[in-house]
């Protein structure tokens, strides 16, 4: 199939990837634009993959006050280079995640700092909600207990307000894709007069 600048150009409009990744994804998929965008987000979330192991020392301390001034968050996003850190993208994104904090309250980053005797608290409770389940159910329940408090209370782990189908690390991996550079969450604080 003979692939148009035009189609090119419509998959690069809907996902913001090169345009020479737009044309081999149309290449690919034999000039099918949905399964162009699905062939890219794998690739991009493929990249993104890579990129989580180089080191993001730059970035930005984004703040969010609202309305009524009754919750504050303070966050710190970094990048790789300056260059992404004044961009607005990575800015819309900080914005973002600030809005995810104040709306969702997460106690914690990600599932790893949640600390030792809260996951044994929360396991010790799942269990106890277990009580005469078979023995083989057992685990599973709680397991699946475990994944609902992650979610809830890790920022990471958490679903994303504006798109509840994605979680905020996803949302962090996309950004990764489009920006090409290693993102990272480093820590936030969320501050409310009353709570």
């Amino acid at each position: 199939m003979e692939i148009s600048a035009k189609m090119v150009g419509e998959l690069r409009e809907r996902t913001c990837a090169a345009l020479m990744d737009c044309k081999r994804a149309l290449v690919e998929c034999d000039g099918d634009g949905e399964a162009a965008v699905i062939y890219l987000k794998k690739r991009g979330i493929a990249s993104a993959e890579k990129k989580a192991g180089r080191e993001a020392t730059e970035g930005v301390v984004e703040s969010y006050i609202h309305t009524g001034s009754r919750i504050g968050v303070l966050l710190q996003l970094n990048c790789e280079t300056d260059f992404v850190a004044k961009n607005d993208q990575f800015r819309a994104l900080a914005k973002d995640i600030c809005l995810q904090i104040a709306a969702a309250d997460p106690a914690y980053l990600a599932q790893e700092n949640v600390p030792a005797e809260v996951l044994a608290r929360e396991r010790e409770v799942a269990e106890s909600q277990c009580a005469g389940k078979p023995p083989n159910a057992v685990a599973a329940i709680v397991e699946g207990k475990l994944a609902k408090f992650f979610s809830a209370s890790c920022l990471l782990r958490q679903p994303f307000i504006k798109n509840p189908d994605q979680s905020v690390e996803d949302l962090i991996r996309e950004h990764v894709a489009k920006i090409g550079e290693n993102i990272r969450v480093v820590r936030f604080s969320r501050f409310q007069i009353g709570g």
